[in-house]
């Protein structure tokens, strides 16, 4: 009965986590900007990032913002002492603010743990969908820097400000995670009529006043985003129902839902953002067209490379925002992902959530730890990497270095101590080998190449004292 039980419980954790999947927009539509070409070509390099989910919702410990949404859904449930009546919960979750004092946070931790773990990016959750401020807006007073927050008292109370200066320090390229629909405005969730679902809940085309506030209170907060907050790279936009109808792609379930055209004026805020950043790159994820700069599968990754730029985001636990005793995965889960991501031409952003005393679980700084030692000796294959056919065969996965002869096989282990067979056989034509290296260590390969075959022999010594972990990669240079 026990094991029922734990089949049932992880079932339905994987129905929750699927159902929150982005499904990827088609018709990609590349940047004609120079500025946004350049900047979206260095970012493809970087491979590696961190996502962080953050706010009051951590308190609670509840997947963020989502338990406001009056969708009957896994990972809409409302929870406590307050959950069997929504105007109450809502009124305690709001509440949240005034108990918010994250007295542990320290950036410079956090930018120390993802520079050794490889990270090359952070995108951070300015706002999400219930609408709560972790900047310093004019616009609302619902927000970290209020006085009704405690942690407002705190001289680093701007969080998204202390984020982004301690990771722009280090060179991190700086996104900023924003979500167009706001569960906290009057403008969006209208007082005079209950929310129905995640949706804007009136017409806006019947109340067009009403419609062009909020229009007007997003533009300005993405304006001080982009003016108060130094150099910001990438502005990863959120909540894709918030869109012009005629993007709606009826083909997606999340999708059938848009009732209304909620139209938030995309060349306008994009405009205006890219006057302040020049060259930014913009993501508004599931909307196909001009300002889906790369696409944004969620907790996937696609079974084949991509034409245009793309990046996975995935969590490192089972939830993206702070849950206690939330299992987190492995490094050799890490590490593989990282890898098959990459060989198909990828980016990795792995979520880490924050908990409500502003730091991170231990687990998560342990296995930044294994990854970073990881990357240290095998990094060369996973950086300024491009997809090369077969892109993969089995167990092993491979990357080309970008302007280069040179292309990385990395056999994955199934456990943290690499274990080798005796022979390795790789597949790849139309090149000359001249050379095979494993990566970590400092003795020379024994192969043969003949018509795109190539076989690797593994001494004996090597294949279990080898003092590889993770992943073994052979550097093939031709």
């Amino acid at each position: 009965m026990k094991k029922l039980s734990l089949v049932l419980l992880l079932l339905v954790q994987f129905k929750i986590l699927l159902a929150q999947e982005h499904q990827q927009s088609k018709n990609y539509v590349a940047p004609t900007d120079a500025l946004v070409q350049a900047n979206l070509h260095k970012w493809q390099q970087l491979k590696f990032g961190l996502f962080m989910h953050w706010g009051p919702y951590s308190q609670w410990g509840v997947v963020e913002s989502w338990s406001l949404c009056p969708e009957d859904e896994g990972w809409t449930q409302r929870k406590g002492p307050y959950g069997a009546d929504y105007n109450a919960y809502k009124k305690a979750y709001e509440n949240l603010q005034t108990s918010f004092n994250p007295v542990k946070f320290n950036p410079d931790k956090w930018v120390k743990a993802a520079k050794e773990a490889g990270m090359k990016y952070v995108v951070f959750t300015t706002k999400h969908h219930d609408g709560f401020c972790m900047f310093d807006t004019k616009e609302t007073d619902y927000r970290i820097t209020s006085t009704k927050t405690p942690y407002s008292s705190n001289p680093k109370s701007n969080v998204t400000k202390e984020i982004f200066n301690a990771f722009s320090k280090e060179n991190f390229m700086i996104g900023a995670y924003f979500s167009k629909p706001d569960w906290h405005s009057e403008n969006y969730w209208w007082p005079y009529f209950p929310p129905k679902d995640r949706n804007v809940n009136y017409d806006p085309a019947k109340y067009p006043d009403k419609w062009q506030k909020f229009k007007d209170f997003t533009y300005n907060q993405i304006g001080e985003l982009m003016s108060n907050y130094g150099k910001v790279d990438i502005l990863w936009l959120d909540g894709g129902w918030v869109r012009p109808k005629k993007t709606i792609n009826t083909e997606v379930n999340w999708q059938k839902s848009i009732t209304f055209n909620q139209d938030i004026d995309m060349p306008r805020i994009a405009a205006m953002a890219r006057e302040k950043q020049p060259g930014l790159i913009v993501v508004d994820r599931t909307v196909a067209g001009p300002y889906e700069n790369y696409t944004t599968p969620e907790q996937q990754v696609p079974n084949s490379p991509l034409d245009h730029p793309w990046e996975s985001c995935i969590t490192m636990g089972n939830s993206w925002s702070y849950v206690p005793g939330d299992k987190y995965k492995s490094a050799n889960e890490i590490i593989t992902l990282l890898i098959k991501i990459v060989s198909r031409g990828g980016n990795l952003l792995m979520n880490i959530g924050p908990g409500p005393d502003g730091d991170w679980d231990p687990v998560a700084y342990s296995r930044l730890q294994q990854v970073g030692s990881w990357i240290k000796v095998n990094g060369e294959g996973i950086y300024n990497s491009t997809a090369v056919a077969p892109y993969s065969e089995g167990s092993t996965y491979y990357t080309k270095a970008a302007n280069s002869n040179t292309i990385y096989a990395f056999v994955i282990s199934a456990q943290d101590a690499v274990i080798l067979p005796s022979n390795i056989t790789l597949h790849l034509k139309d090149i000359k080998v001249k050379n095979i290296t494993l990566l970590g260590v400092h003795k020379k390969a024994k192969w043969t190449a003949n018509d795109g075959t190539i076989n690797i022999s593994i001494p004996a010594a090597l294949q279990t004292n080898n003092g590889l972990t993770q992943a073994a990669v052979f550097k093939i240079q031709y």
